[in-house]
């Protein structure tokens, strides 16, 4: 199953049909807790204990390991309420899409995905919404009420003109993310298309994974990774509006263009894995329920085997 067309409806229609698409293939498939989508600590201590072989050490309490001359490890309980922030791209380059629905339409259904799966009693959702047309805040709140208010925002959010400045906003969006959301644990999902520059965004990625679990959600459109051979082909840089005629019909030019975009894609890939981000890539043409629910359940099976006690305690 593709994403759901959500453009042209009505934003109730749009947000009723995510709902029923999320509700029906993701929720009876996945319950459990809001921890299972990314495996991590919690921040609050618990009771201390003798150290184990494959222990964190970064978990070693000096303190009750000097009192009682072995070394102990203070485990962590999984924060009861969760509050998610979601870093959500909408510069030009996700207004583009060569299947049913665009790269945008993707990234609301991947904040949905996210947003019902931790719709529990006392968690919050906020989101910050960045890109040519201007930062755009919507503080965490709880109920589903206010989920449905931030969906919308995300449906209604203006496109990016053509003429609007180049910039590298995704890094700056997570240095104000960072800032925002505080030092409290919490979930961050970052949902972008990742075409700027790694060195714009890595760090800032890294420094909001200090206190946050970081979940990068990669949007991408088979057009970007292949080309087909359909002849003269014009193509239209979304960021700046340039145009070029491209000769498909050459398989040297189709074969470039393959192994450049799949280097990107690695470059991606690597910039996102130092950064402390575990790692979802949707596709517009692909099943992007399908794909949560792998990611999730590989996460919830990796907190599981995780040495020790659970990381998180992932159920």
């Amino acid at each position: 199953m593709t994403a759901p067309r959500l453009r042209g409806l009505a934003p109730e229609q749009a947000l009723r049909r995510l709902e029923i698409v999320i509700v029906r293939r993701l929720d009876g498939l996945l319950q459990g807790d809001h921890l299972g989508l990314v495996p991590g600590p919690g921040s609050e201590p618990a009771e201390g204990r003798a150290y184990a072989p494959g222990d964190d050490v970064r978990a070693m309490d000096w303190s009750l390991t000097a009192r009682t001359a072995a070394p102990h490890v203070r485990d962590r309980v999984a924060d009861r309420e969760l509050e998610t922030w979601a870093l959500v791209d909408a510069t030009a380059s996700m207004d583009f899409g060569t299947g049913r629905v665009e790269k945008r339409d993707l990234a609301v259904a991947a904040v949905a995905a996210v947003g019902f799966l931790t719709d529990r009693a006392g968690n919050r959702i906020g989101a910050q919404v960045v890109g040519g047309a201007g930062a755009r805040l919507v503080p965490p709140r709880t109920g589903r009420p206010h989920l449905l208010a931030l969906l919308r925002a995300l449906l209604d959010a203006p496109r990016t003109p053509q003429d609007a400045p180049d910039g590298r906003y995704l890094g700056a969006g997570a240095d104000l993310l960072r800032r925002t959301a505080g030092t409290r644990r919490g979930l961050a999902v970052v949902v972008s298309d990742f075409l700027e520059p790694p060195e714009s965004w890595e760090r800032p990625l890294r420094l909001l994974a200090v206190h946050h679990q970081v979940l990068a959600v990669e949007v991408v459109d088979p057009r970007e990774l292949t080309l087909p051979d359909v002849g003269v082909l014009t193509v239209v840089d979304p960021e700046s509006g340039r145009r070029r005629d491209v000769p498909t019909a050459s398989r040297r030019l189709r074969e470039r263009y393959a192994a450049a975009a799949l280097e990107q894609r690695a470059a991606v890939a690597a910039g996102l894995r130092r950064a402390g981000a575990a790692h979802l890539r949707l596709r517009t043409d692909g099943d992007w329920v399908r794909d949560i629910a792998r990611h999730v359940l590989a996460q919830r099976r990796l907190a599981a085997a995780a040495p020790g006690p659970v990381p998180g305690g992932a159920s």
